[in-house]
């Protein structure tokens, strides 16, 4: 069976605020309350209790560890008609991010050709 698309309802933009959730916990939590925090600050505005957050925001938020989270981090989150909001650092596309996965092991098997 086929899956359907869901339709996407609602999208939007935001520049999310960390550091005043983030400096209520001790140091060595406050990347998890920046997590958190920004699954709480997307829950309220988008009305949803569905919130995915992509693998890039979750890379950005754990760059520097867990004691130095950024500040504030940009978003587009979008809500389908199911009420699942998917999340995606601003101006990054979910298309080019598949792309770059696609050549990656290509570029592997050309580089294996070669020394063959």
């Amino acid at each position: 069976m086929a899956k359907k698309e869901a339709a996407i309802t609602l999208e939007r933009t935001y520049n999310v605020p960390l550091r005043k959730e983030f400096l209520k916990v001790p140091n060595w939590k406050r990347t998890k309350k920046a997590v958190a925090a920004l699954q709480e600050f997307l829950g309220k505005h988008m009305k949803s209790k569905d919130i995915r957050l992509s693998s890039a925001i979750n890379k950005t938020l754990w760059e520097k560890g867990i004691r130095q989270p950024p500040h504030h981090i940009k978003v587009t989150a979008t809500k389908d008609d199911k009420g699942v909001v998917r999340t995606e650092l601003f101006g990054l596309k979910k298309e080019a991010s598949k792309e770059t996965k696609e050549s990656k092991p290509a570029a592997k098997k050309e580089e294996a050709q070669k020394e063959a």
